[in-house]
């Protein structure tokens, strides 16, 4: 009834049958490496060096020698080190020895007592957090009821008197 060549069958079939499960390898910049320009990664990325231009990956560990300047856009990231430039995650802790100089867009945020942040910080919603990573331009005009410096207020018409007295 219980039989070793009986078992040692069992498992080969089913080895065989299964599609081979491959996991994903963190990268990991080591601290004596200087890396200029951008990192692309749809896993999880280590960071303990430099690194000069933007980063983006599913998960991102920026160790405490880490020193980044450039924005970065992640879903989760693990602050220990410097970094220098926006950041933009679903998940975003910063550990005590965190110094961020630059503005936090989250959706969730946890800080570490002694941790430092110089900027702004903001929670996104829902609907905020599927808008593009683009930088958007905004342009207002001025109205030309406006009083620029330096000028004399402008005197009404007589259409804007009625309007402005009620008449």
């Amino acid at each position: 009834m219980f039989s070793k060549s009986n078992k040692s069958s069992t498992s080969t079939d089913s080895n065989v049958n299964q599609p081979a499960v491959k996991t994903k390898v963190p990268s990991i910049m080591a601290s004596d490496l200087v890396v200029t320009g951008d990192i692309v990664s749809d896993g999880e990325v280590q960071i303990d060096g430099e690194v000069v231009g933007d980063i983006r990956s599913s998960v991102l560990l920026v160790g405490a020698s880490a020193k980044i300047k450039g924005e970065i856009f992640a879903d989760t990231i693990r602050i220990h080190g410097n970094i220098n430039g926006q950041i933009k995650a679903k998940t975003v802790h910063l550990a005590k020895t965190a110094h961020v100089v630059g503005d936090i867009l989250h959706e969730n945020l946890s800080v570490d007592e002694g941790a430092y942040i110089e900027g702004h910080i903001t929670r996104m919603t829902d609907t905020a957090s599927s808008i593009s990573d683009e930088r958007v331009n905004l342009v207002v005009n001025k109205t030309q009821s406006q009083q620029r410096p330096g000028q004399t207020p402008a005197q009404p018409s007589g259409a804007d008197k009625k309007i402005a007295t009620g008449v």
